[in-house]
């Protein structure tokens, strides 16, 4: 039997996080290569300098990530922190600035740590960067042997961040667990894919418990228990179910409902993923027949603000206007490990069910 290694990214959360940020990198060198977003390095550079100020750790170069995770950009980050000598990369942001910050300490062979500024991915604790293109599209998934070294989640940081980014990682997580469930009925799992559907009941049960007091907090840019229940499931829960599953069971209709309906003229700019793969839930609870669990799902998503209808996304509900969505969600990559087959028509009716809720 082949040996094997699993490697989780260890974690601290709080509001005063930043002051372990020394204890814990300090092992690994003293000069940073910061990367990160122009509004996250707004929201928590200073805080960083603050903490690290007086200790043998230094920023050595700030860097912007751009707009997309894109390898041209993984490599000319990989080489700026061999010309300035970093030992370590810092990653700061949203989901595409830690990718970012990931892909280029992978190619620089340096330890990264992440510092998420929002809880819209579990980005900051994955071993895998979603990599686009430079025209914007997607190009493709950049895996690694594992995640960050260790990740601080700043929870003052993310309560004063626009509370429109909780809210649709609440949303993506939910589909974490609806996905995982659906996608692994029937296989007889491993350990760890065993262990990562099981931890995918974190990523629905607190966020129904916790999440519409979260969000409001949110709003109200106030620390909360709530929120920081919040943040553990979309940053923490979903990172480690997707580490410890098969790719086949990290995602199944409903972020491809998702990858469908983008495919409309100005959707993508008007609607958050989080927000769309929430939809895409109800719809595969429709297509796997558990109408009451959609009707459940559906009540939380209306006391989040997350739309529930196609309606309510400007969409109308026509066959023929959806053609393109239809085919895009059942031939997409996540439809490829499903416990029966899932046609078009199938998901219009399914749409059509959860339109008449």
């Amino acid at each position: 039997m082949k040996p094997y290694s699993v490697c989780f990214a260890n974690y601290s959360i709080g509001e005063d996080v930043y002051g372990e940020v020394s204890d814990v990198c300090r092992l690994y060198g003293n000069k940073i290569l910061l990367i990160g977003g122009e509004l996250a390095l707004a929201a928590g550079k200073e805080k960083l300098m603050q903490a690290i100020a007086g200790t043998n750790l230094e920023i050595v170069q700030i860097r912007l990530f751009g707009n997309d995770c894109t390898y041209e950009k993984m490599e000319e980050l990989a080489q700026e922190a061999k010309v300035c000598g970093a030992q370590m990369i810092f990653g700061m942001g949203g989901g595409k600035a830690l990718d970012t910050a990931k892909g280029a300490a992978y190619k620089a062979h340096l330890p990264v740590f992440t510092f998420p500024t929002i809880a819209s991915t579990c980005a900051a604790t994955t071993a895998l960067s979603v990599v686009y293109k430079e025209d914007g599209n997607f190009d493709s998934f950049y895996f690694y042997e594992r995640p960050a070294l260790h990740c601080f989640i700043d929870l003052s940081i993310i309560a004063s961040a626009p509370w429109k980014y909780l809210r649709a990682g609440m949303g993506d997580t939910i589909g974490k667990h609806f996905e995982c469930h659906l996608s692994a009925r029937g296989d007889k799992l491993d350990h760890n894919s065993l262990l990562g559907r099981e931890i995918s009941n974190l990523c629905y049960e607190p966020l129904l418990e916790h999440g519409v007091k979260a969000l409001d907090d949110c709003k109200n840019q106030t620390v909360s228990y709530e929120l920081q229940q919040a943040v553990l499931a979309n940053i923490i829960s979903t990172g480690l179910v997707s580490l410890m599953v098969l790719d086949d069971y990290n995602c199944a209709i409903a972020h491809s409902v998702y990858y469908g309906l983008v495919l409309l003229p100005g959707f993508e700019e008007n609607y958050l993923h989080g927000d769309v793969v929430a939809y895409g839930v109800l719809v595969q609870l429709a297509v796997d027949n558990q109408i009451e669990k959609a009707k459940e799902v559906r009540a939380f998503l209306l006391e989040l603000g997350i739309p529930v209808s196609l309606k309510q996304m400007q969409v109308p509900l026509d066959k023929e206007y959806l053609k393109d969505v239809l085919i895009e969600t059942v031939t997409g990559p996540d439809m490829e490990h499903l416990p029966y087959p899932v046609t078009g028509e199938m998901i219009f009716e399914g749409m059509k069910i959860i339109e008449e809720l």
